[in-house]
């Protein structure tokens, strides 16, 4: 059995890794050395989680000089999406543990048609939240505790991102499907894909350039859904024309029943723990709220830079979960084991570096986005205080896909419930009343990020997650 600290005795250089990791090249991730194995997976995840990320930077940027009521409704839609976020992301996580079961076991069929299958709920969910979505976008910001201002400038930003969620959607369970399947050069070229087409459009729909019309914040949804929506093409283009290991036919869409309510089983535990975790940020928001506009704006430009810097990390805990699932197909626990503590280690040294850069450059950094004092001032400190719990929340991020690329995924739906519901939320309504001041919001976050790690290492040393069966 292969050790983490091992040398590879059939040792590449890191040009070569690389190379292989972008290009996509076909590995088996059950054997030979773990650190190429997590090497060769995170960097197109990395990559991948880095190109969402630039979907909201590049809105930001731009819809900033629009003015705070205009950022504001950004971050309070943002918030709201994450209930679609929500919803994407556990569905994604069944996708992901049943896909690299299947590969770890030899079985691409079996893994094509849970692909299938899970895209069929993502159709239902898109559908049942999209459709009245799109008619009540002034509502949903007014419910946020938006101010008429914030409401009358972003009701259509609203309505156009929350009603056109199946592209979100299937963005995220089709690139699920790739990274189960160890494919996950494939799913940072989709992302490559949908973001350079955003990053060409959001000013020319923004500001009117060229031939296009001038549309104002509502250009950067229309920009944003174009961008997303072609991505979900050259997707599905490559599971028809055999350019992934999960390969499509017309047998792959023959409705399952039997897998369909496991793919649910599976899959509720990955969507509680996600809307557990975004409801905590909503109502962190409305916590937020009544600070005013300023510190909404510089709280929301803070959350889009950490998102920035933390997504690339997410694509680290996506390599592990893939291992882990692939590596429990193959009946090679200890594997498993080794490639969480190797992913733990690289994901501690990133973002302890991140840390160091916000606690140094924080002002020019929220000052890049926007010129209001106020709202530099709140997006320096939200900057400076989350990344303190860095270092921790580090390995906390890794454990929790470890167990969901198990297919355990209710032992990070407690995780949540303890850490955000129980804690984060009464910590951060109590504190921001005592201190009469956002800072305690802030505080109450670090606390959470800190407690997740600890509970989750004490639950991940039990070792109950190597027994699932997905």
């Amino acid at each position: 059995m292969s050790n983490a600290n091992e040398p590879d005795p059939k040792a590449e250089s890191w040009f070569t890794i690389v190379r292989d990791s972008l290009s996509g090249k076909a590995h088996d991730f059950t054997s030979g050395s773990i650190r190429k194995a997590v090497v060769l997976l995170a960097i197109p995840m990395m990559l991948e989680m880095a190109m969402e990320s630039l979907f909201a930077i590049t809105d930001i940027y731009w819809v900033s000089s629009l003015g705070k009521e205009a950022t504001a409704a950004v971050g309070l839609t943002e918030s709201v999406l994450t209930l679609i976020y929500a919803v994407a992301v556990g569905l994604s996580m069944a996708l992901t543990a049943t896909v690299a079961r299947r590969i770890g076991e030899k079985n691409p069929r079996g893994a094509s048609a849970a692909a299938t299958q899970g895209l069929y709920l993502g159709a239902a969910v898109a559908v049942l939240t999209g459709l009245p979505a799109f008619y009540f976008g002034s509502d949903i910001l007014a419910l946020m505790g938006a101010e008429p201002a914030v409401v009358e400038e972003g009701a259509d930003y609203t309505a156009i991102l929350l009603g056109t969620n199946i592209v979100i959607i299937f963005l995220f369970l089709n690139n699920a499907v790739f990274r189960g399947a160890g494919d996950a050069a494939l799913a940072m070229r989709a992302l490559w894909i949908g973001n350079g087409i955003n990053i060409l459009l959001d000013p020319c729909l923004i500001y009117g350039w060229g031939p296009f019309p001038e549309m104002g914040l509502t250009g950067a949804a229309v920009a944003t859904v174009i961008g997303r929506g072609t991505a979900v093409l050259y997707q599905f283009w490559a599971f028809y024309r055999q350019k992934s290991i999960i390969h499509f036919t017309s047998t792959s869409w023959t409705f399952d029943y039997r897998a369909i309510v496991k793919m649910i089983r599976i899959s509720l535990g990955g969507i509680l723990q996600m809307l557990i975790a975004t409801t905590s940020w909503i109502a962190l928001m409305r916590i937020m709220a009544p600070f005013g506009s300023a510190a909404l704006a510089g709280y929301t430009i803070a959350i889009r830079v950490i998102i920035f810097t933390i997504l690339p990390s997410w694509g680290l805990s996506n390599a592990v979960a893939t291992l882990v699932g692939q590596n429990l197909g193959a009946r090679t626990p200890d594997r498993a084991v080794a490639s969480v503590r190797v992913a733990g280690l690289f994901n501690m040294i990133f973002l302890t570096l991140v840390m160091f850069a916000f606690l140094l450059f924080a002002r020019p950094i929220v000052a890049f986005f926007i010129d209001d004092p106020d709202v530099i001032e709140m997006g320096i400190l939200t900057l400076r205080l989350i990344s303190i719990a860095y270092p921790f929340y580090a390995w906390g991020m890794i454990l929790v896909q470890a167990f969901n690329g198990a297919g355990d995924t209710m032992t990070p739906t407690w995780i949540n419930v303890f850490c955000f519901w129980l804690f984060q939320i009464p910590a951060a309504w109590l504190l921001a009343r005592y201190l009469e001041s956002p800072t305690g919001i802030l505080w109450a976050i670090v606390a959470a990020d800190i407690s997740m790690t600890v509970v989750g290492g004490l639950l991940f040393m039990r070792g109950k997650w190597k027994e699932k069966e997905v």
